[in-house]
């Protein structure tokens, strides 16, 4: 890390430096909730069915209480994270809890598919208060090296696990009432919202910048927003119709009005000189990627379980529990294994098992069972997505000043939750494309072959994507970068290595 990061202003990281009982309750809470927001972004996957049915939703529409999510999530991240840094940290992981339960409770009360996307959309937003802020708080409570690999250890078992986490816990609620996988939330933001004064100091950067790029925010977000869409909508509207390319263009517009908008003002939501740090760059490229091949994972392992073998919302929850397990101890140990080797080797090995496992799931049967098609493979992937999440997040500060922690920590969960919404739009439209190569909707909706061929070709994209994201990182990612943050967290040394540019 640069020199300037030895002073580390932030209160939070001086006072309780010296109290370890204090460092690991408030790692505690902040875990706990990114727990919680992870799991929002799986935990409605296996109540899609009785959303649809009780909504009357169609399975294709069935992507946007998902996507709803983690588009919002991912495209309010810069800004949430720069209003953490700026406003303070723990003000704005209170706000975002407080914002957070209230989508959760709107969706819950939800009548129609308008109004349940739209609280879904206010989720994430909350979501993208939080998430932020609380990733930050770890990186200034704990000192760089073994100490802070650590910390990210425990965030990055819990936040992978919830992915799986929440499809078990959304098929317990959803055999009770589908509302209640929404209304879960509401008293676990109220809780962890109260805890935060007593376990969190504030901290915020050491800087005079006081005004918001809600511009740069809005326009960004729009993008993504009408490009999802229409990767969404391709297969109904046509690939090469007028609408798509039209739809197309207009987010490209958006996109490059976000990029003109950041070289133009005073205080850009992404200033772009933090992408002068190449293992910054090429760990957000692997958390985009990541994200498109992991996040849909869930999705389609959840219509194949329901879908193809007929599992309930419950026996599906309930199916997950060893990909759960799976995913806690892996990013255990990669934890343990940045420290002793790098974070590099540690993240291709685990992109190399995520597309392992993903190939494997592409050859399910639409004939199979639980143990001949899911099991092997779902735990494959788990161990590959827990060796992934803890060394992509500790590229991805490596070599930021405590002035850019939240920047950091918002751009890459903006990377993943982006990567997740567009992974999620082009999967189900390859997989829909596939499905209708069988014949009429109506048809294909009760054919195991037909939907199996469509899951099978989504697996099969999804493991090209890990795989180019194991290959992208291994030019990308600095090996000396990797090599001397290892070395640093094995010495104890609590102050980083200057970034490779």
């Amino acid at each position: 890390m640069f020199p300037e990061a030895k002073r580390n202003r932030s209160s939070l990281s001086h006072a309780e430096s010296r109290h370890p009982r204090a460092k690991n309750l408030a790692l505690a809470l902040l875990a706990a909730t990114q727990f919680i927001i992870v799991i929002d972004a799986s935990i409605t996957n296996v109540a899609l069915p009785s959303i649809g049915k009780d909504l009357k939703i169609t399975q294709a529409d069935l992507s946007w209480v998902v996507n709803a999510y983690t588009l919002t999530f991912g495209g309010f991240l810069l800004l949430g994270g720069r209003l953490a840094d700026l406003v303070g940290r723990r003000r704005m992981f209170m706000t975002g809890l407080a914002v957070f339960g209230l989508g959760s409770f709107l969706g819950g009360v939800a009548g129609n598919q308008d109004f349940l996307v739209g609280a879904r959309g206010l989720q994430g937003l909350g979501a993208a208060l939080v998430s932020p802020a609380a990733l930050s708080l770890v990186t200034t409570i704990f000192a760089e090296g073994s100490e802070r690999n650590r910390a990210l250890g425990v965030w990055g078992a819990v936040g992978g696990a919830g992915g799986a986490a929440g499809v078990l816990m959304g098929g317990v609620l959803t055999e009770i009432d589908w509302r209640l996988v929404l209304f879960v939330n509401v008293p676990f933001a109220i809780l962890m919202a109260g805890l935060a004064p007593r376990l969190l100091s504030e901290s915020k950067a050491d800087t005079d910048v006081s005004s918001f790029d809600i511009p740069g925010a809005v326009t960004v977000t729009a993008g993504l927003a009408l490009l999802v869409y229409a990767l969404v909508d391709a297969e109904s509207a046509g690939w090469s119709s007028g609408t798509t390319i039209g739809r197309l263009a207009g987010a490209a517009a958006l996109i490059a009005a976000f990029a003109v908008i950041e070289h133009r003002t005073r205080h850009p939501l992404m200033p772009f000189g933090i992408f002068r740090l190449r293992t910054l760059r090429g760990a957000n490229i692997a958390g985009l990627l990541t994200g498109m091949s992991l996040f849909s994972m869930f999705l389609f392992i959840s219509f194949y379980l329901q879908y193809v073998l007929g599992y309930s919302a419950l026996k599906t929850g309930i199916a997950y529990l060893p990909l759960s397990i799976v995913i806690i101890i892996s990013a255990g140990i990669a934890s343990q294994l940045v420290t002793r080797l790098g974070f590099k080797p540690t993240l291709l090995f685990g992109l190399a098992l995520t597309g392992g496992g993903l190939l494997w799931f592409s050859g399910i049967d639409a004939h199979g069972g639980y143990l001949s098609d899911v099991l092997g493979p779902s735990m494959v992937a788990g161990a590959g997505l827990g060796f992934t999440f803890v060394p992509v997040t500790i590229a991805a500060v490596t070599g930021t000043t405590p002035q850019e922690a939240g920047l950091a920590s918002g751009l890459i969960n903006t990377s993943q939750q982006v990567g997740g919404a567009l992974g999620v739009a082009i999967l189900v439209s390859i997989s829909t494309s596939r499905i209708a190569e069988f014949g009429p909707v109506q048809a294909t909706a009760r054919n195991p072959e037909a939907l199996t061929a469509g899951y099978s070709r989504a697996f099969l994209i999804g493991a090209c994507f890990a795989l180019a994201a194991a290959v992208i990182s291994s030019f990308t990612i600095s090996s000396k970068d990797s090599k001397e943050q290892a070395e640093a967290a094995r010495s104890g040394d609590a102050t980083a290595v200057p970034a490779v540019a």
